[in-house]
């Protein structure tokens, strides 16, 4: 058994279904189970820099479990180990890992539960290294991190990407139109692969799978052909041509993820319609998909995951992060997942299924001639 009295969580990175439902179980289960006391860390490792840490009680935590969000704030913007300060006007890094330490050893912390992705994973390999011990729980949209099937805040995604697709075919269909929704997903296309596939996509574009625009323009034209007037297309914010670049909406040198993706698919409905003829719509869906009352997946994972983190730290458990691995939550090292993404196999099982039932990928067909992306005038950076 660990000697484990007080412990700390916090909630890092995007904003995500779930959470609260993590922040939950990690609560009740310190308390109820194991007389522990747990402070709250607001806003991320902002709140461990800044000295914002407060205790937790059984009514901070009662009735959350359906609200999106999360109780404590969140930040992607803070990693201790590169702090930006204003010097002279200029932004510069600072590492204030011995401020966050004093401030760890001041509350009398003896862990941290801390919740997030890739990002926030790579902040906590920070305090690993000096010394803290941390309990990682996997939280992303994007279904990302390395180590774990799933992420909670995941199934939710899907669901708003997958309504959304659902309710676009109707007006695609009245007026003859190639329609396109553009999820997020970063690098990974996790959330286009199953929206796409879940709602019957015609096409999906994922970024692991570079497209051919005259592949994606040939398919449009050949489905009018056949007599079906109207193309869904499901396309990752981080979909790229081939030889081209990804759609790059803003960079902040600020921010530990400093490039912000988003706008490829205004750029394909573009294309498509100068090569086709077909009038093309795009809808950004951009920041609902975190929003809102989150899955009963999620919530269901999200207590699966919290009640994990704290059973793994009274086993006297060191530096792990809870994962779903088939059907069974367990742990792995939690250096794993920091400063790494978990992409699509371009052979997955979902990807065949899909290609299997006529859903193009916008890659041309083998032993076709691809056109090469002019990446000065066929593909550009939409501005912030």
């Amino acid at each position: 058994m660990a000697d484990i009295r007080r412990i700390g969580v916090l909630t890092g990175g995007g904003d995500c279904p779930g959470l609260n439902a993590v922040i939950r179980a990690v609560t009740k289960s310190a308390m109820f189970g194991h007389d522990l006391e747990v402070w709250g860390i607001e806003d991320a490792f902002l709140g461990l820099v800044q000295n914002r840490i407060r205790p937790l009680t059984n009514t901070d935590v009662s009735n959350i479990l359906t609200l999106g969000g999360t109780i404590l704030g969140t930040s992607n913007r803070c990693n201790p180990a590169e702090y930006f300060v204003e010097v002279n006007g200029e932004p510069q890094k600072r590492d204030v890992t011995d401020r966050c330490l004093e401030h760890i050893a001041h509350a009398n912390l003896d862990a941290l539960v801390v919740i997030g992705g890739d990002g926030t994973m790579s902040g906590a390999a920070n305090f690993v290294r000096h010394g803290i011990n941390c309990i990682g729980v996997p939280k992303t949209i994007d279904n990302d991190l390395e180590g774990t099937d799933v992420t909670f805040g995941f199934a939710t995604a899907c669901a708003v990407a997958t309504e959304a697709l659902d309710r676009v075919h109707t007006s695609a269909a009245s007026h003859h139109r190639a329609m396109i929704v553009e999820v997020m997903g970063r690098n990974a296309g996790w959330i286009a692969l199953h929206a796409g596939v879940a709602s019957g996509a015609d096409v999906i574009l994922l970024p692991e799978i570079p497209y051919d625009i005259q592949a994606i323009a040939d398919f449009v034209t050949e489905r009018s052909r056949h007599g079906k007037r109207f193309t869904i297309l499901c396309v990752s914010e981080g979909a790229k041509p081939l030889g081209g670049r990804q759609v790059v909406q803003e960079i902040d040198p600020t921010v530990p993820d400093p490039v912000r993706l988003g706008g490829v698919g205004n750029v394909i409905a573009e294309q498509i319609e100068q090569r086709t003829g077909v009038e093309t719509r795009c809808t950004v869906l951009g920041h609902v998909q975190r929003g809102g009352t989150p899955c009963p997946a999620d919530r269901i994972l999200g207590t699966q995951f919290g009640h994990a983190a704290i059973e793994a730290l009274m086993a006297g458990k060191r530096d792990r992060l809870i994962v779903m691995q088939g059907l069974t939550v367990t742990d792995v090292d939690i250096l794993r997942a920091a400063d790494t993404q978990r992409t699509v196999p371009v052979d997955h099982p979902l990807v065949r299924a899909a290609r299997a039932v006529g859903t193009s990928f916008g890659d041309p067909p083998p032993h076709a001639a691809t056109e090469t992306a002019d990446v000065e005038s066929d593909y550009r950076t939409v501005p912030g």
